[in-house]
């Protein structure tokens, strides 16, 4: 899809990006501040090491392939299992509450 804009130099809008799935959201730029504010929060209430984990083989899976990110899950998982922020979070689940991660 992509093709077309790079190879004709052909300008789009916003909502193109949205359409093309380049960007995930349009708003007006007012709202810019207040939504990455709100995006940040929600990320920062989630366990660490399960966020460092999942960026980490995400940017894996586009540099390296599919294949390779996947091969390197089990070890990735069996470390965060085995974390006391994985403690922690079945703790919340069962108290229902929000976890109180630590990074360890």
């Amino acid at each position: 899809n992509a093709m077309r804009w790079l190879i004709t130099g052909d300008e789009f809008d916003a909502h193109e990006a949205l359409r093309l799935g380049l960007v995930q959201e349009v708003m007006a730029s007012e709202d810019l501040l207040p939504r990455a504010v709100e995006l940040a929060e929600r990320i920062a209430r989630q366990a660490p090491l399960g966020v460092q984990a999942t960026l980490m083989s995400a940017r894996q899976a586009r540099l390296e392939g599919e294949t390779l990110a996947a091969q390197g899950l089990p070890p990735l998982v069996h470390k965060l299992m085995n974390s006391e922020d994985a403690k922690e979070g079945v703790r919340a689940m069962i108290e229902k509450r929000p976890g109180v991660f630590k990074g360890c």
